[in-house]
């Protein structure tokens, strides 16, 4: 068998390489099988070094030069720039703890966000040359965490919404995200309009993808430069983590982009 990552490239820009993995090759196992990079979920501390080794290899990167933030649910967005590389390890942990949203201009910096049901979204301002990996899961969404990250783009970096292209990566359904009472009173209170969002069965479902996408235009990007991707953590658990398939102890899917414009 194979230890050889299996990913899913995005078409996002030539001058990035943008991906999500899958749960195909590595050395996880259980409901971490088989590939899984991240410290926070339980997995074997032993099996996420190799794995990180064996991303960094694929995608051509120093191992501290992959970023993945201690995501908490909030707005918390982090910059990395290269007075990021000159902290200590420990400092740079630090860094990132509380992160939900990372963004960079430096080439050849992978910077990810990690899910297994919440909604990854990647960012590139061509103009600007600069990336962002964001996490919104339901918590994140109704803070509206896709619009504050794209604000800090535009504040830090000088982007512009009518440039950057997006992709909303693998995650949970609106058939697939039921929800209790309260979550669906989160939302309404937040502003959002249900009826495009939501659906009501036995009980509310809401399409965290498309509420995400709404965020997206609201912040001034066209919808013509939005992807969204086809896919339903739930129902291809085989392929993409689930915890509400395999439960929280369990593997979580790396969402990253890289900027390769070092001829700049």
């Amino acid at each position: 068998m194979s230890t050889r990552p299996t990913l899913l490239y995005y078409d996002l820009h030539e001058d990035v390489v943008a991906f999500s993995t899958t749960r195909k090759g590595g050395f996880s196992t259980g409901n971490y099988a088989e590939f899984n990079i991240n410290h926070y979920c339980g997995d074997d501390e032993k099996a996420i070094s190799k794995n990180r080794q064996l991303l960094c290899q694929l995608l051509d990167v120093s191992d501290e030069r992959l970023i993945m933030p201690h995501q908490v649910h909030l707005t918390e967005t982090a910059q990395i720039d290269e007075a990021f590389f000159s902290l200590s390890e420990n400092e740079r942990k630090a860094r990132l703890e509380g992160i939900d949203a990372v963004m960079t201009n430096l080439s050849g910096v992978c910077i990810g966000v990690s899910t297994a049901d919440c909604i990854p979204l990647l960012a590139y301002d061509p103009r600007q040359h600069v990336a962002a990996a964001i996490h919104a899961g339901w918590r994140g969404t109704v803070r509206r965490i896709a619009e504050q990250t794209i604000r800090q783009m535009t504040a830090t970096y000088g982007s512009r919404p009518e440039d950057l292209l997006l992709q909303i990566g693998p995650g949970i359904s609106l058939d697939s995200f039921e929800v209790g009472d309260e979550v669906y009173e989160a939302f309404v209170s937040a502003g959002f309009e249900m009826d495009s969002i939501s659906r009501h069965y036995e009980k509310w479902h809401i399409d965290l993808p498309e509420c995400n996408r709404q965020q997206l235009i609201a912040a001034g990007v066209p919808a013509g430069n939005i992807s969204v991707l086809d896919v339903c953590t739930v129902k291809q658990s085989d392929t993409f983590f689930s915890a509400r398939r395999l439960g929280i102890q369990s593997g979580r899917i790396f969402t990253g982009i890289i900027c390769n414009h070092s001829s700049r």
